[in-house]
């Protein structure tokens, strides 16, 4: 008797991979699993990523309870399904996300170390030693074991005062708390000169910033400069935003690496007060500045969480200083959190609403905190809005970070 295999039509590879590369992976993956022959064709694609090409909705990473704690939980928004995917050790419950990217998500676990992770194909890779963070010195026992760090801190000065930053303030921190005092944001960027992937470390003391290339065995620290929230890698630089509104740029195949001002003095007029923002690649190639606006709601024992109410638009006129207000995004769509800012076409990615904001933990800190309630939803620019996305009770530790799926997986062979 013939199998439902045997009944199947014979397609040629190549005619089932051009079939395949307009899947979005979650149903890429389940081809695989249809015979031998379509598993044959996803397995060839994959070893081919370049010719896998279909824009992929972002989706929720989280984590649950009840899942297991090496166990990541994937909700997806063009299929509104949750689908679980198990990582590799340490385990994801035990490490905080402070950055995603391109598929690829930036980790610190309870040593402090990073790592980066593809959550669909399961492939981590250690990114360089804390220790080689300028303000970082281990202290090791008779062992030869590090049993804290000597962390250098910059004042707890809104301002940064420059003259106060002269002044270095030591703490000893245990590896599991130094991810609490040194790391802020990581962005994942594509390497041209390599073929393969910068991360950018946004750290203390002062928010400074420091790079490393896949493979690397040390942070490089980016010439002076403090207070950063925001970076974005355009036409070959990096630039760098500054809570006071100064952008940087920098370009990171130089030889010697030099900090070119872009903009210094932003006119943000009209009693425009930032608190916390996004810098994002707007519709066009142009630049936009995204104001979050929340408040503080009382949520019982002695507890204040963040809200989301409403998000300010502006694109950013470099060559005039300053902000110019907009009133939506029309038939794009915006992704916040503590991943890589993207602002995506509606048409292009049917299954999301346009003109809104979907938005993960907008507040500066509240994601390493481990007990807060989780400020996930979709805001309507519109008429400002809110929707769930996910049940908050599914959300639980580490705060829950928006990644674009992909199957890419790094020649490690070329690091060594």
């Amino acid at each position: 008797m013939p199998t439902d295999e045997d009944l199947l039509p014979e397609l040629p590879q190549d005619v089932l991979m051009d079939i395949f590369a307009l899947l979005e992976i979650p149903d890429f993956v389940r081809a695989a699993s249809v015979c031998s022959s379509w598993r044959s064709a996803c397995t060839s694609l994959r070893s081919h990523p370049e010719l896998y090409r279909r824009p992929q909705t972002p989706c929720l990473l989280y984590t649950s309870e009840s899942a297991g704690d090496n166990v990541a939980c994937l909700y997806s928004l063009a299929e509104k399904r949750v689908y679980n995917l198990t990582l590799p050790d340490p385990p994801i419950r035990s490490r905080y996300l402070i950055g995603s990217s391109h598929g690829w998500i930036v980790t610190a676990d309870d040593k402090s170390e990073l790592h980066l992770v593809n959550a669909i194909t399961a492939q981590q890779i250690a990114l360089p030693s804390p220790t080689t963070l300028d303000s970082v010195e281990p202290i090791f026992d008779n062992a030869g074991s590090v049993v804290n760090y000597e962390v250098w801190q910059a004042p707890d000065d809104p301002d940064l005062d420059t003259e106060m930053l002269g002044r270095r303030i030591i703490v000893l921190a245990p590896p599991d708390e130094l991810r609490n005092h040194i790391y802020m944001r990581a962005f994942i960027f594509p390497d041209p000169s390599t073929g393969s992937y910068i991360v950018v470390l946004i750290h203390g003391p002062g928010c400074q910033l420091s790079f490393a290339r896949v493979g690397d065995c040390n942070w490089t620290l980016l010439p002076p400069g403090w207070d950063y929230e925001q970076c974005i890698y355009m036409d070959d630089l990096l630039y760098a935003s500054t809570k006071s509104g100064r952008i940087d740029a920098f370009d990171l195949t130089s030889p010697t690496i030099t900090r070119n001002i872009i903009s210094d003095e932003i006119d943000y007029g009209g009693g425009h007060h930032r608190k916390h923002f996004y810098l994002v690649q707007g519709p066009g190639g142009g630049l936009l500045e995204v104001g979050w606006k929340a408040e503080l709601v009382d949520a019982g024992y002695e507890e204040l969480i963040c809200k989301t109410k409403k998000f300010l638009l502006h694109k950013i006129d470099v060559a005039a200083k300053r902000l110019v207000k907009i009133n939506g995004l029309h038939d794009h769509v915006l992704f916040l959190g503590h991943s890589q800012p993207q602002c995506l076409s509606a048409e292009e990615y049917p299954q999301l609403k346009a003109n809104c904001v979907y938005f993960t933990d907008g507040g500066k800190y509240n994601w390493k905190y481990k007990n807060l309630p989780r400020d996930i939803g979709v805001l309507n620019l519109e008429n400002d809005t809110t929707e769930e996305i996910v049940s908050p009770f599914w959300c639980s530790w580490p705060s829950p970070i928006w990644i674009t799926p992909s199957l890419t997986a790094m020649n490690l062979s070329l690091y060594k």
